[in-house]
């Protein structure tokens, strides 16, 4: 799955859940922390495997369920010190959403093919096919179709709920391009 499907799958499953849960939409932080959750695998694996070589194949470590299941606790453990739970449970959120997104369709028909990366390292991985890079995959790896099409459409339906819901974590981003424009006109001036 494409980076924005992942982050789509993972705002429809937290804005339900606060919305049921709160009955509110996603607050700020969470909602940054949630998106970082929802790239995190690929952002471990990918890099390690298709540019410096040290992950076999691009879902492995960060996205085994043995990796999860020590990571998302931790995660969880240190935002309840920072007393930020609600972040903790919003990244563990993004996480496990793009491990379940990833799991080929195939496999609610019983075609467990595919799903290997789930238990890396202790299951062995079918080969890739060799990647160059990242701009290499994003080139030639991947083809668009009908999977990449329904992507797309979670990923506009995603944007409608985010900004019904208010655009939570928009505001992070206006502050640091204000901080960032602040600081290059103390520089310049």
């Amino acid at each position: 799955m494409w980076p924005w499907g992942h982050v789509a799958v993972a705002y429809l499953l937290y804005t339900a859940y606060t919305h049921r849960r709160f009955d509110r939409p996603p607050l700020a932080a969470p909602a940054v922390a949630l998106a970082v959750g929802s790239q995190f695998p690929d952002l471990i694996d990918k890099p390690l495997a298709w540019t410096v070589s040290v992950l076999p194949g691009g879902r492995t470590l960060g996205h085994s369920l043995l990796f999860a299941a020590l990571l998302v606790p931790a995660v969880y453990v240190l935002a309840t010190r920072l007393e930020r739970r609600d972040v903790g449970i919003a990244f563990g959120i993004g996480h496990l959403s793009h491990l379940a997104a990833d799991v080929p369709p195939s496999a609610l028909t019983g075609d467990l093919s595919g799903t290997e990366f789930l238990l890396w390292p202790l299951v062995e991985q079918p080969p890739e096919e060799p990647v160059d890079g990242i701009l290499d995959a994003i080139l030639h790896y991947y083809a668009m179709g009908p999977y990449e099409l329904v992507q797309f459409g979670l990923f506009a339906l995603a944007a409608i709920v985010w900004f019904r819901d208010g655009a939570p974590g928009l505001e992070y981003a206006r502050r640091l391009i204000s901080s960032a424009t602040d600081r290059r006109a103390d520089r310049s001036g």
